[in-house]
């Protein structure tokens, strides 16, 4: 039992808990040092204008909402352990030096924060505090490790690729267990005429309107520890789900259950220890009788997905910009202020992204493989609008907003670092309607779609016009017509991304983060991929000749269509590769040079209409084999060499660089953001 106490010279020690991030009482080492032989403890907890003005850091309500929510449920923890929780407001640069006075604070523990603008914060904060005499004391808690740490046992550079960080921590090993609960009763905060309860700038957590919005939270996900721990242990239930669970093949239309745990709010506040996270899914795993899965997919790969990027976000300048960021290829986007504000407010005119981008504004939240989605159809996919610019929209409107991860995230999306077969395009058609045919998910975020005809709900814009009409829906006028040709527009795209990486590639930019490896072994297996795959669509149309029952034709058709893709994959492979190798066969370099590159650009496009074939192609058909060794061979060929920062050339496996996400589209990518 925790009580009063002085140090070993007799002064009282009073420990300030500075609580950002790790809104929690579990795991929070901070904590335990704060409550360490003090005196007196004063939880607070500063309302920072930075976090609230217009810019790089605009804020939903539905954000600002889960934090206030997850602040009333610590300060209701912090009372039931007899303190409470101190709230002020402004600067921490102004507030808490008047605070160390006027509190005799001795000491000031806070959880690490890596971001820039929190590095800067505690800095100045840190020299504030040294020169009041305070002694200031941060712990590590907001990731599995120290990321200084792994960069130091990396040989002082972040990890290039997830291949790469996964084998860095298995040489680390697991992370640390979760610190002790604190004591009960908590020691105590100072009372009497001077305690920093009657201190007029003290207040309780404020509502949503206190703050200055307008407008109400309507996210379904609520904030802080309590449901933080409930979400958890209602996670873990079923062990087989636990063991199994594969982030590429979960379902991004699933909304009356998410298909994920939707814990990544409560791990960016800090609501949910990462370690604890760990540890429940490590005693599972044992637990569990039978194989369980393996990052990069697994549950356990999502935390690691997360704390690789902000093991590389934090020790890459610039990370969350194109321009100054050695990760990141320069491209030069579209500024299309037309395509971005419907894409943003869900006017694409393609119902399965405005459904997305609706389910964003409402919920906080949406599904992995849905952010992909809309990310791809901004960027390199359909709009080719810089990925600065849908990282914003994200950064405003996302509950779970995690500065490293978003940008992390937005890159790979849009081939601009950790992912580069950029001809992998995700389709706004297709590629929804093999999770939800009948568009269930349209239905819920789109209501003026709701009476529409299952055939037409991905494209209304087909639909005969009293289809429409009956459905209560014309396009043109209840709902817009698409803003571009999704087969041109991607078509063109692809294009302009192979002039970008050739552009890169002679600048020498942009290299560093592709971490896609040495892609020659596999490049070389494109003839050979060509030649088998060239005969699948004559057997696969020979099965659909016999088959003459509605669900085994359907299903053949499928397979006809998916061993055509093959074909075509193989195909464009095979004539990447020859392309790759004629300028070295060539007595004319420059010509040879300028042939190989039309090629190349030639054979991504077939290899990139292979691929959305392959997407309306039945799952675990007998030419999804020769298929996807086809699209990888395809991809592997089109992959121009990389080096990085210092001319060496980066390593990955091709498994990790060609894992489908979901069907054959972009790579499965990064993950960790919506846990």
């Amino acid at each position: 039992m925790a009580t009063a106490a002085s140090n070993a010279t007799g002064v009282a020690k009073s420990s300030i808990m500075w609580f950002r991030k790790g809104l929690r009482l579990h795991d929070n080492p901070a904590l335990l040092e704060a409550c360490r032989d003090a005196t007196y403890l004063y939880p607070i907890f500063i309302l920072d204008p930075f976090f609230l003005q217009q810019g790089s850091y605009k804020v939903s309500v539905n954000r600002y909402n889960f934090l206030l929510e997850s602040l009333r449920d610590l300060d209701a923890s912090f009372k039931a352990r007899g303190s409470r929780l101190l709230v002020l407001r402004g600067k921490p640069e102004e507030v808490l030096p008047r605070v160390f006075r006027e509190w005799g604070v001795t000491q000031l523990c806070f959880e690490v924060d890596t971001e820039p603008y929190a590095r800067a914060r505690d800095a100045a904060v840190t020299r504030l505090a040294e020169e009041a005499g305070v002694e200031v004391r941060p712990a590590v808690s907001h990731t599995l490790y120290d990321t200084e740490m792994l960069v130091a046992r990396n040989g002082g550079s972040p990890p290039a690729s997830m291949v790469s960080f996964t084998k860095l921590v298995d040489r680390v090993g697991d992370p640390l267990p979760p610190a002790p609960d604190p004591p009960n009763p908590l020691p105590p905060p100072k009372e009497g005429e001077d305690a920093p309860s009657t201190d007029p700038r003290v207040t309780g957590v404020p509502t949503w309107r206190e703050v200055g919005f307008r407008e109400e939270p309507t996210t379904i996900f609520k904030g802080g520890e309590t449901e933080a721990l409930r979400r958890l242990e209602a996670s873990m239930t079923d062990p087989k789900w636990v063991a199994t669970f594969a982030k590429p093949d979960t379902d991004p239309s699933a909304f009356e259950r998410p298909a994920t745990t939707v814990l990544s709010p409560h791990l960016k506040f800090g609501c949910l220890s990462p370690r604890l996270f760990h540890a429940r899914l490590l005693a599972v795993y044992r637990q569990h009788k039978g194989a369980h899965t393996q990052p990069p997919v697994s549950l356990r790969g999502q935390l690691l997905w997360r704390e690789f990027f902000y093991t590389v976000g934090a020790h890459t300048p610039n990370f969350h910009r194109m321009v100054g960021n050695p990760l990141c290829k320069q491209i030069d986007w579209d500024t299309n202020e037309e395509h971005l504000a419907a894409w943003r407010e869900a006017r694409t005119g393609f119902p399965w992204i405005d459904a997305i981008m609706t389910q964003l504004r409402q919920w906080g939240w949406m599904h992995h493989l849905a952010r992909h989605s809309v990310a791809c159809f901004l960027t390199r996919g359909d709009l080719y609008v810089s990925w600065e610019r849908g990282m914003e929209v994200f950064e405003e409107h996302l509950i779970d907003q995690d500065h490293y991860l978003n940008a992390a995230n937005w890159m790979w999306l849009s081939a601009s670092a950790f992912f580069s077969q950029y001809f992998r395009v995700y389709s706004p058609i297709t590629f929804g309607k093999k999770y939800d045919p009948d568009g269930k998910f349209i239905r819920k975020f789109l209501p003026v779609l709701k009476d529409m005809p299952s055939k037409y709900i991905y494209e209304p814009w087909t639909a005969p016009p009293e289809v429409q009409r009956r459905a209560g829906c014309v396009v043109g006028r209840d709902y817009p017509a698409p803003i571009v040709d999704h087969a041109t527009a991607s078509k063109a795209n692809i294009a302009r991304m192979a002039a970008a990486y050739r552009a890169n590639k002679s600048a020498g930019e942009g290299d560093g983060g592709d971490g896609d490896g040495d892609t020659a072994a596999a490049a070389a297996k494109a003839p050979s991929a060509a030649k088998t795959a060239k005969k699948a669509p004559a057997a696969a149309a020979k099965a659909t000749a016999k088959n003459k029952a509605p669900a085994a034709a359907a299903t053949a058709v499928g397979e006809s269509a998916a061993a055509a893709a093959a074909s075509s994959a193989a195909v464009a492979a095979a004539a990447m590769f020859a392309a790759r190798k004629a300028p070295a066969r060539s007595k004319k370099p420059a010509a040879a040079a300028a042939a190989a590159d039309a090629d190349a650009t030639a054979a991504a496009a077939a290899a990139a209409a292979a691929t959305t074939a392959l997407q309306g192609s039945p799952p675990g058909g007998a030419a999804g084999a020769a298929a996807k060794a086809a699209a990888a061979a395809a991809a592997a060929a089109a992959k121009p060499k990389s080096a990085g920062p210092r001319g060496g050339k980066r390593q990955r496996t091709i498994q990790e660089a060609m894992k489908p996400a979901g069907g054959g589209e972009a790579a499965a990518g990064a993950a960790g953001s919506d846990a």
